[in-house]
């Protein structure tokens, strides 16, 4: 399944068809650039899932919890920081990943030997035109 978006309103009038894809997995994996729209996504995604509070990419605190009305605890992670795998051990990152709970992840390369095999990839490109590309892979 792909995208091709030139606007915040556009991102947004996808997001039911982006979680359709996704069908019952919930570990889901961002890929892209920095600035390419990771986070504004995730931020979109949270909202249409009945998420009230603020959502802000977690760079420092590497996880953010939010609470939706629908779906319960939604965890929210950037790896952008990790230099070692090794560091996401003190995180208990397997009681995220395994919880049954949405985890949405940005830069999951970072970890990618501890991801769970059925996540599903989100890539996001932006083209020469200023458009982002967005292809989801199961």
């Amino acid at each position: 399944m792909e995208f091709k978006i030139n606007s915040e309103q556009e991102l947004l009038a996808i997001v039911p068809e982006l979680l359709k894809s996704f069908s019952d997995h919930k570990v889901i994996l961002f890929y892209g650039e920095m600035g390419v729209g990771k986070t504004t996504l995730i931020k979109l995604i949270c909202k249409y899932l009945g998420v009230d509070e603020s959502t802000n990419s977690p760079t420092f605190s590497i996880v953010n919890e939010y609470l939706s009305k629908k779906k319960g605890s939604i965890y929210h992670f950037d790896f952008y920081r990790i230099e070692e795998e090794t560091e996401v051990f003190d995180l208990g990152y397997e009681d995220y990943f395994y919880s049954g709970d949405f985890c949405f992840i940005e830069w999951p390369e970072k970890i990618s030997n501890l991801l769970p095999d059925n996540a599903v990839k989100v890539n996001i490109v932006q083209d020469e035109e200023n458009n982002r590309l967005i292809s989801v892979v199961r």
